[in-house]
């Protein structure tokens, strides 16, 4: 795997260019005492920009009918990570983004956000990260980070090289999605 990382976190989020599937695993409800989860399969393709300084996902729910699409900028200046979502239901690009970065191996990015008007703080976690699997959480507090509930979960294994090409070959995206000729 190549890497641009130098030592102002250029490069941080290149473990994550390829393809991917994943197990994803959401809470029914947030922060409402609920311990019902539901499990959901997701395939992903990242790619980077800015020579490692940013990057792109696009990753498809084929059983929930939606995709979304994740944009990760690095600040020159702080050498900190901004990290966007938008997804296919609404097409509105999520803010404040989640800003942070990555120590010993470990990446955590905060925002604060507000749900069902209450004022809660966001956090992404992106840990056990390997060349070939990766996972990512999110958890929100509702006591300015004192406490925190997972909410959704991620667990990515790369996909063998190759996938993506043989998916188009048979007329579909490596999101399992249709491909137009």
């Amino acid at each position: 795997m190549t890497s641009t990382r130098n030592n102002h976190g250029s490069g941080d989020f290149d473990f994550l260019v390829g393809e991917w599937d994943g197990i994803q695993r959401r809470r029914q409800a947030w922060l409402a005492d609920c311990d019902e989860w539901y499990e959901m399969k997701s395939v992903t393709r990242c790619w980077s920009v800015f020579g490692g300084a940013g990057n792109i996902d696009e990753v498809a729910f084929p059983e929930q009918g939606f995709t979304g699409l994740t944009v990760r900028l690095r600040d020159v200046a702080t050498g900190d990570w901004s990290i966007f979502w938008a997804n296919s239901r609404d097409g509105i690009l999520g803010v404040p983004p989640v800003t942070g970065r990555f120590e010993n191996g470990v990446g955590l990015f905060y925002a604060d956000e507000v749900l069902d008007g209450r004022a809660i703080r966001v956090r992404f976690t992106w840990s056990h990260i390997t060349a070939d699997s990766a996972r990512w959480e999110q958890a929100f507090s509702p006591d300015g980070g004192q406490t925190w509930e997972a909410n959704w979960t991620a667990e990515f294994t790369r996909r063998p090289a190759g996938a993506d090409q043989a998916a188009r070959l048979t007329g579909q995206s490596a999101a399992g999605e249709l491909t137009g000729s």
